[in-house]
């Protein structure tokens, strides 16, 4: 992959008048930034209340920089470029199709334990089931909406299998849970409380095993740190070394909690 930022046309007067708020606008002319072999357009922000640089990718395929007050444009120009790795992987999951439809039909694939499993009927039992990989479920109407039925199956499949392997990771690691109950979060993979409650979303069961164990030692490393804190990344670092890459799997699928 070639990573490199694309030089723009700024002369120094005009990298200097913007730098000190001289121009009317608040934005610099554009830069490109290379991403493999695609340019990604770059527009330069000064935010005078923002105390960091910010890299977003807007929905039209573009870059927005953001420069705090007291930042220069050349050192925006290299973060963008120290980034490129992180706008190809937000460039892919943009290019990506929703992956689950708001109606499960016959044939719909559907994530189980990290893979994609497609729906299919029985139609010779009574009454007819739908199939997912291991899995089977009885539903009302073969030609209907199948994800109640289904998403119905997980959280029961989720509940007979998260809380054990919770009790088994805490053990374990030495950590005190008292209680763990399974859930249907709508904006979060799972929640500790500071009584040793660990609350787990079914979904973690669409997820692969190393993804699904890395959120629950997530929560069990709020028993020690019930923050956010650089001890508590360092708590989940000693307990989950590959704990990175299960981040990165979730920023990719984080539409499963849609």
């Amino acid at each position: 992959m070639l990573a490199s930022v694309l030089p723009g046309h700024l002369n120094q007067r005009m990298q200097l008048e913007w730098f000190f708020g001289r121009k009317p606008a608040a934005q610099a002319p554009d830069d490109w930034v290379l991403v493999g072999r695609r340019p990604v357009r770059l527009r330069f922000v000064r935010n005078r209340r923002a105390r960091r640089y910010i890299l977003r990718l807007r929905p039209d395929g573009t870059a927005r920089v953001t420069v705090p007050r007291g930042g220069a444009l050349e050192e925006a120009r290299r973060f963008a470029g120290r980034n490129v790795a992180w706008l190809e992987r937000e460039l892919l999951r943009q290019a990506l199709p929703p992956f689950r439809p708001s109606t499960w039909l016959a044939g719909t694939e559907i994530l189980f334990r990290g893979a994609p499993v497609r729906l299919e009927i029985d139609a010779d039992g009574i009454p007819p089931q739908v199939r997912f990989g291991t899995e089977a479920s009885p539903v009302a109407d073969a030609n209907g909406d199948l994800r109640p039925a289904v998403e119905k199956h997980l959280w029961r499949l989720a509940a007979r299998e998260l809380p054990p392997r919770v009790l088994e990771l805490a053990a374990l690691h030495n950590l005190p849970v008292r209680r763990v109950t399974v859930r249907n979060q709508r904006s979060r993979w799972g929640s500790c409380s500071r009584r040793g409650t660990i609350s787990l979303n079914w979904r973690l069961v669409q997820a692969p095993v190393f993804v699904r164990d890395y959120l629950l030692l997530h929560e069990l490393a709020h028993l020690t740190e019930m923050n956010h804190s650089r001890r508590f990344w360092r708590e989940v670092a000693r307990v989950c070394p590959e704990f990175t890459e299960a981040e990165r799997w979730l920023k990719r699928h984080s539409n499963l909690l849609a």
